[in-house]
């Protein structure tokens, strides 16, 4: 009797495990499929199914980046939903805050398991210190051919990716075309063109260029574009990879940057103004031409503070050629704005990986139409409802021949600063062209 007791016995608990298997594999999809969130995206594998708490930083506080900030919190209000185990804690800072605190929780071990960087020169010493997890196995997996072609490389070091792009951005020249159709003047092809329009409004004492370059980094933007289309897309890049500013093209590009100061090409007193108060005079018609990166298109098409009348003055050309230059009318100065990085030590690393996988995706989808910005992964502007301009602007990308990460972005944090004072000294003429380039080279071989 005992002996039939223990064989019943046996067959029930073999029958409890086949339903349990069984159980477990319709939980899990379709066979061979993975399982998958609300919103169809996959579940990474070794994401946690116990109580997590993923803890985040932002940059963008309701305050000053209200569509920013709206978006991230829809995107974690739909993960949330998806992934009842999950809470996301966030934290928002304000810019140079944010760059602050990051660098003191770096110094004391402890990041925040998901939060955002800047590329090259900002990441070294991050992925140095073997602060940052890299992100290769996404990329292979559900973020496959994503992103558009070169964002992610800007994170990259020795080989491996460290971050994730949300913000792509290229520099235009916006024009104010009720102006140039005042003084008959039409998008310059070439450069000569440009410097033709350019005589034309100071002889009718209408400012060219509004540019405010107490910031420095708008004034680096003017001096790469001349860089680039005189000497080409790699000179700038090797530069910066060799310490060495001794290509002979890079000493032309000062000179004629200098040169554009000396024809009146830029508002007056520009040094000692704010790209915030150049802006202002562009947007108030006072200025013909504004050179700004991508992230300015919403205010010349769905910002509602901005008046329609304004809007449909303004359209944008690509920085023209320079004959005989090496450079191409598709080359862009502009590049990767920040990216999402997951914290090496973090312990729910899986968990977060999983979740930066859908913050991206979900950025890409609503990011142009929601918040007016271009994101790092591909947009299909057939599928979504976009003014002409965003879909012109990403068109452009499209069709780039390649997109140069600013300078100050490239270089380490010493010499990124340096290039940004001697940007200002050679638009103020306290520094010759030579001087110029004699003490980048010095900087850059610093290694600092």
């Amino acid at each position: 009797m005992k002996r039939k007791m223990f064989s019943v016995s046996l067959l029930l608990l073999a029958l409890a495990l086949v339903l349990a298997a069984c159980w477990d594999k319709n939980k899990a999809g379709p066979e061979g499929s993975p399982a998958t969130d609300a919103k169809g995206y996959e579940a990474s594998q070794g994401a946690s199914a116990d109580k997590v708490t993923i803890k985040m930083m932002h940059l963008w506080p309701d305050v000053n980046n209200s569509a920013q900030n709206k978006l991230v919190k829809q995107i974690i209000g739909e993960y949330e939903q998806a992934h009842p185990n999950v809470k996301i804690e966030i934290e928002m800072l304000e810019n140079e805050q944010y760059k602050n605190k990051i660098k003191v929780l770096s110094a004391s071990n402890s990041l925040p398991d998901v939060g955002f960087t800047w590329a090259a020169g900002f990441l070294e010493p991050y992925v140095k210190g073997r602060l940052f997890a890299p992100l290769d196995d996404l990329l292979q997996d559900e973020l496959k051919n994503k992103f558009v072609a070169g964002t992610t490389e800007a994170y990259a070091m020795d080989g491996q990716t460290y971050a994730l792009p949300v913000e792509l951005n290229i520099v235009p020249v916006y024009y104010n075309k009720e102006i140039f159709a005042r003084y008959r003047l039409q998008p310059p092809q070439t450069y000569e063109e440009f410097k033709n329009i350019i005589r034309t409004l100071n002889e009718h004492n209408v400012t060219p260029v509004a540019l405010g370059s107490k910031d420095a980094w708008t004034g680096s933007i003017w001096y790469m574009y001349l860089a680039d289309r005189i000497g080409g897309p790699d000179v700038q890049d090797q530069a910066v990879a060799h310490s060495s500013f001794s290509d002979p093209t890079l000493l032309e590009a000062a000179r004629e940057a200098q040169a554009l100061v000396n024809s009146n090409a830029f508002i007056k007193g520009f040094n000692g103004l704010s790209n915030e108060e150049a802006k202002a005079e562009f947007m108030n018609g006072k200025a013909a031409m504004y050179a700004m990166g991508t992230w300015e298109v919403p205010n010349y098409t769905t910002n509602p503070d901005i008046p329609k009348a304004f809007k449909d003055k303004i359209g944008f050309f690509k920085f023209p050629i320079v004959e005989g230059g090496k450079g191409n009318v598709n080359d862009w100065v502009g590049g990767v704005g920040v990216g999402l990085f997951v914290s090496e030590n973090s312990k729910v690393k899986e968990d977060a990986k999983k979740f930066v996988s859908f913050f991206v995706q979900r950025w890409g989808e609503l990011s142009v139409t929601d918040a007016g910005i271009i994101p790092g992964t591909k947009v299909d502007t057939s599928s979504v409802e976009l003014p002409q301009m965003f879909k012109d602007v990403l068109n452009e990308l499209n069709n780039a021949n390649k997109v140069i990460l600013y300078l100050d972005v490239q270089m380490k944090p010493v010499a990124s600063e340096e290039h940004r004072n001697l940007i200002q000294a050679l638009l103020g003429n306290a520094l010759t062209p030579e001087e110029f380039v004699k003490k980048q080279e010095e900087v850059l071989k610093a290694g600092k």
